[in-house]
């Protein structure tokens, strides 16, 4: 007995030194994934700095942002910056500048109206909409090409909605912030700009853009040549200059346009805004400032939101495939091998059992009903013959 005891101390001495090494290999394997995963972090954000940056130009129809990416594409030939240029705007008749991808090589824009019998609005939707389902093509092309790229350049649709908020205009967005840095530009017409009105709904534009978009944002005051973007920027930062704007208009707007002025105050001192004319080429220096500041601020805010954001997804998943895993092996230990009937089949098999009675009971009624009859029969003759 005393041997026996002794070898069962001595396993089981030998079982704990065994599952303390696995303990300490299993840490050392997880302290050694956490540093791989902490390398390709850095790995992932050093190769993405190295990429190109991404320029998105959104604006109100007529606001300039064909001429400005033309404007955009001759500075970076003046300063010998390889610049990748795509088209999206499927309606546009001619483009000033040559596009490396078009829309309108892969979508006909007035045979995707006649076929859906759509308006115009509705077929430069649809039109971006397909487009939007072969863009990991276009994600290729530009990858490609990234290492020769300083700039990536996207020309949107004149109607601002249909970029702005439609599926195709998130998915384009987003899978270009994923590949990419990237800032999103809001062009506004400077001269209609001027009246206090028209520069508020800008500027909800922007700040609805800004936080739909969750990317960093650049205003550019185009058309300086004939108005000067110098009241837009004193209306930005001295909140009195504005209201002072407002006091000859005294009616229900003024009002509300006041109050919003309130509300934008802040999203003001958080924004980059930037005069540029996109036909003198005047303030161009000053606009590529911001779009390197607005590159840099994507690494040091936007990108790790985006990060949390992916990893809290990946991680709901990843919980939601572990509780249908136990859900599944609970289900297999109750049924213990056997078949397993889901709840929607059992209450179709009791519907049809509850059918089959009801029609068998009104065969039975039918049945019994025809025998009473001629049972009744049978007592009229044997009366009839009495008689």
């Amino acid at each position: 007995n005393n041997n026996n005891n002794n070898n069962n101390n001595n396993n089981n001495n030998n079982n704990n030194n065994n599952n303390n090494n696995n303990n300490n290999n299993n840490n050392n394997n997880n302290k050694n994934n956490n540093n791989k995963n902490n390398n390709n972090n850095i790995d992932d954000d050093s190769t993405l700095k190295s990429k190109p940056t991404t320029i998105i130009l959104i604006g109100m129809a007529g606001s300039g942002k064909t001429t400005l990416l033309q404007r955009i594409n001759a500075h970076m030939h003046e300063n010998n910056k390889p610049t990748y240029i795509i088209n999206l705007d499927p309606a546009v008749s001619k483009l000033p500048y040559s596009a490396h991808i078009d829309i309108r090589d892969t979508v006909n824009y007035k045979e995707v109206m006649k076929q859906y019998n759509l308006g115009p609005n509705g077929g430069i939707m649809t039109a971006l909409n397909l487009f939007s389902t072969r863009f990991d093509q276009v994600m290729d092309f530009t990858e490609k090409r990234a290492s020769s790229l300083k700039y990536v350049v996207l020309d949107t649709p004149g109607q601002i909605e249909v970029f702005t908020w439609s599926a195709s205009g998130t998915i384009i967005t987003d899978l270009m912030a994923s590949s990419f840095p990237t800032v999103v530009v809001y062009v506004v017409d400077t001269p209609r700009a001027m009246s206090p009105a028209t520069f508020m709904s800008n500027m909800l534009y922007a700040c609805s853009i800004l936080y739909k978009t969750r990317l960093p944002l650049v205003v550019a005051f185009n058309k300086t040549d004939i108005a000067s973007h110098d009241f837009a920027l004193d209306w930005m930062t001295d909140f009195e200059s504005f209201q002072d704007a407002l006091t000859e208009d005294k009616t229900y707007m003024s009002t509300l346009t006041r109050s919003m002025g309130l509300v934008l105050d802040e999203f003001y001192s958080n924004m980059t805004a930037v005069g540029v004319s996109a036909v003198t080429g005047e303030g161009m220096t000053s606009f590529m400032d911001a779009i390197e500041r607005g590159a840099s601020d994507y690494f040091s805010i936007y990108k790790p939101e985006r990060d949390l954001k992916l990893a809290k997804k990946k991680k709901e998943e990843s919980e939601k495939k572990q509780e249908d895993l136990a859900r599944l092996q609970r289900d297999l230990a109750s049924s213990k091998g056997d078949t397993v009937i889901l709840h929607q089949q059992k209450s179709s098999s009791k519907q049809k059992n509850t059918t089959t009675t009801k029609k068998q009971k009104l065969y039975d009624d039918e049945q019994n009903k025809d025998e009473d009859d001629e049972d009744e029969g049978h007592d009229d003759n044997d009366d009839e013959e009495g008689g």
